[in-house]
């Protein structure tokens, strides 16, 4: 078996715009971490996700990116989550869409930086030894309430709060496994 070697995608020559905005896409990863992994001898799980670190300043982010030409929006997720933070696993539910201003992306399709994110739920089945940002991204798995403190932009907290835990709340009421492959 060969190892494959992942490179992230950089540049804008196939970025999408819509409307004077860059389209982003995004996700919110997450997993249930057992009791027994946490030492506790209780049998609940805890629902955790997935942030890191940003490169221009502090807090932590959700991974998301250029959402590109040549690929569907929930490719483009998915190739976000590989790239800015090593992980694999399901696709689950659009979670909604977020507009945003970026202070770093401003380009002559999109002056001002506005761009829009669809952010989508990704439950973790893998997390990769070596992924293209690995030198420059730290991941850490987070509660909830952790992740809401520690979130760098209201529009991602809102997609965590208003979004994912909305979501996430609604299927667990209809009795999904969210664990399941779908």
């Amino acid at each position: 078996m060969c190892d494959l070697v992942l490179v992230a995608r950089t540049g804008r020559l196939q970025q999408r715009y819509e409307a004077g905005c860059r389209l982003v896409a995004g996700c919110i990863p997450f997993r249930y971490r057992s009791s027994v992994d946490r030492g506790d001898c209780t049998d609940e799980n805890t629902l955790e996700v997935l942030m890191i670190n940003s490169t221009s300043g502090p807090g932590l982010l959700f991974p998301k990116g250029g959402w590109e030409d040549d690929e569907t929006v929930e490719e483009a997720a998915i190739r976000e989550a590989i790239e800015e933070a090593g992980v694999k696993g399901d696709l689950k539910d659009l979670l909604g869409h977020y507009d945003f201003k970026s202070k770093t992306f401003q380009d002559e399709f999109c002056p001002e930086g506005l761009c829009k994110a669809a952010m989508f739920a990704l439950f973790v089945k893998e997390e990769l030894d070596s992924w293209p940002e690995q030198s420059i991204r730290e991941r850490s798995w987070l509660t909830i309430p952790e992740a809401v403190e520690r979130c760098r932009h209201p529009w991602m907290r809102e997609a965590l709060v208003g979004g994912f835990l909305e979501w996430h709340s609604r299927k667990m009421g209809e009795g999904d496994d969210l664990a399941d492959q779908s």
